[in-house]
């Protein structure tokens, strides 16, 4: 393809995304097909000569665009926002266009300093102090692994430089939340730590915050039988009901053990963006106790843009204390890689912050959103979606026989719906969960609107997760509608 006729196509396929997204409200939130549905409409063989754009389209139309989750439709509650803002897109398409090769700073100088500058951005934005400095990478579940390489290496002595794990004589741990992200687990053992050496610390029974006494007894009892505690993963916002760790009190206790404190928002920091949310995080930078005791800022926080704040995937940011930590443990510096300019600043070189040594243009997603969109309009949307989750909860409480499962922390509303607190025939135990789960699923089937179960306290619930780009109080009012009628039929 030509730049000529990319010219030509290009102009097509925009117009053709943008007729896709003002369409999306007419379309079912979930996907309506089976299994193999999609792969069998699709030619076994590939293409041996060129096709026209008009038939990829129309394939797009017809086969793709149906076999997909409008994670863009207003009416998308479930799992947590994954937004693509069409300024993002632009940026995403720049991206791509330029074709940038992020190896090392001398490879794309302006790939490594723009990001830079709109990490240093976001930080601003979210009132972190100049102590912090970022890194994109493409999720927070790759941000959270390599925050734990470094924790391991640090609480090791950098053993990996000498003989690895192997020759540790006492095993390292981790710990987190009960309800941590699926992803800090998965990160703990690609890590090497080891199942056995992964603590999930119970939370409070109302707030489902990690309970801080039950933190400080688990090291206690890992200290005394000879293990050596690496790390302690903070949840800001947990999947199943974005309950907030209390970050303060277990900086206080890992400053005791010289314990890697990450701290996991993955969804929750856009709210940052907010000054009046930044007590998400309170302690973050580090202070002193009552009784004089300097306890240090946390290690590492990662958190997505890609999610609530609608900057496209995959745009996570990564923010480190020591960014030499970071370094000395993913660096390789290979010969053909070498700096060629001597004596000149020393320029970052961001493979040496992660995991792969070549890069995408990330950071022009960011940019041209910041820049296209403007702060302010990403505030008043996040206001919005607050908003409209405390009325939603309202609601809610104002039902009979539907009940709030967690506080409302965020965006995200968790209930349950209980016939017999109604009046009707009374249900408990797996007899509510069958019918929390069979109201879920219709309602997801439906097409109307999307919710996800989950469960909290060994029983079933079902999150509301508000904040799509488009989402508005009229599309949550059809979603709680939906749910109470297909709850009452279901019943």
């Amino acid at each position: 393809m030509t730049p000529e006729e990319f010219r030509t196509a290009g102009h097509q396929l925009v117009d053709w995304i943008a007729d896709y997204r003002t369409g999306i409200p007419d379309r079912p939130v979930q996907a309506q097909v089976k299994p193999s549905e999609v792969a069998d409409a699709l030619p076994a063989q590939p293409p041996s000569k060129p096709e026209d754009l008009d038939a990829v389209l129309r394939d797009l139309d017809e086969i793709i665009v149906p076999g997909l989750m409008q994670v863009q439709h207003p009416r998308h509650t479930g799992w947590f926002p994954s937004n693509a803002s069409l300024a993002s897109v632009l940026g995403d398409i720049a991206s791509s266009g330029i074709g940038a090769l992020g190896i090392s700073w001398q490879s794309a100088p302006a790939l490594t300093e723009l990001e830079e500058v709109v990490c240093d951005w976001m930080r601003q934005l979210t009132g972190l102090s100049e102590g912090w400095k970022g890194v994109i990478q493409d999720t927070a579940s790759t941000g959270c692994l390599v925050a734990l390489l470094a924790a391991r290496e640090r609480a090791a002595g950098y053993v990996s430089e000498r003989g690895g794990l192997q020759s540790l004589e006492a095993p390292l741990t981790v710990y987190a939340s009960e309800h941590a992200h699926s992803a800090i687990p998965k990160a703990a053992l690609l890590a090497g730590f080891g199942r056995d050496n992964i603590r999930s610390i119970g939370t409070s029974p109302t707030t489902f915050a990690l309970d801080p006494a039950l933190l400080r007894s688990a090291i206690e009892q890992d200290v005394d039988e000879g293990r050596v505690p690496a790390a302690i993963v903070v949840s800001i916002g947990t999947t199943a009901t974005t309950a907030v760790d209390p970050l303060a009190e277990i900086l206080e206790i890992a400053a005791a053990y010289g314990i890697w404190v990450h701290v996991d928002a993955a969804m929750a920091g856009s709210a940052l963006l907010l000054p009046e949310y930044r007590w998400l995080v309170e302690g973050i930078e580090g202070f002193t106790t009552p009784d004089g005791v300097v306890v240090p800022p946390a290690d590492s926080l990662g958190w997505n843009p890609h999610k609530w704040m609608g900057t496209i995937l995959d745009t996570s940011l990564l923010y480190v204390r020591e960014p030499e930590r970071l370094i000395r443990v993913m660096s390789t510096n290979p010969s053909f890689l070498r700096n060629a300019v001597p004596g000149e600043r020393v320029a970052t070189e961001y493979r040496d912050w992660g995991i792969p040594l070549g890069r995408r243009f990330r950071a022009l997603k960011l940019w041209f959103h910041l820049r296209l969109d403007g702060v302010t309009a990403i505030q008043d949307r996040l206001r919005r979606d607050l908003t409209n989750a405390r009325r939603l909860a309202a609601l809610v409480e104002a039902e009979p026989g539907w009940s709030l499962v967690a506080p409302v922390t965020l965006q995200t509303v968790c209930l349950r719906h209980d016939p017999g607190s109604a009046g009707s025939a009374e249900l408990s135990g797996e007899l509510l969960d069958a019918h929390t789960l069979a109201w879920a699923d219709a309602l997801n089937r439906s097409g109307v609107g999307t919710v996800t179960p989950a469960v909290v306290g060994g029983r079933w619930m079902v999150r509301v997760s508000i904040g799509v780009e488009t989402t508005e109080w009229p599309d949550v009012e059809a979603v709680w509608n939906a749910a109470k009628e297909l709850a009452a039929e279901t019943a």
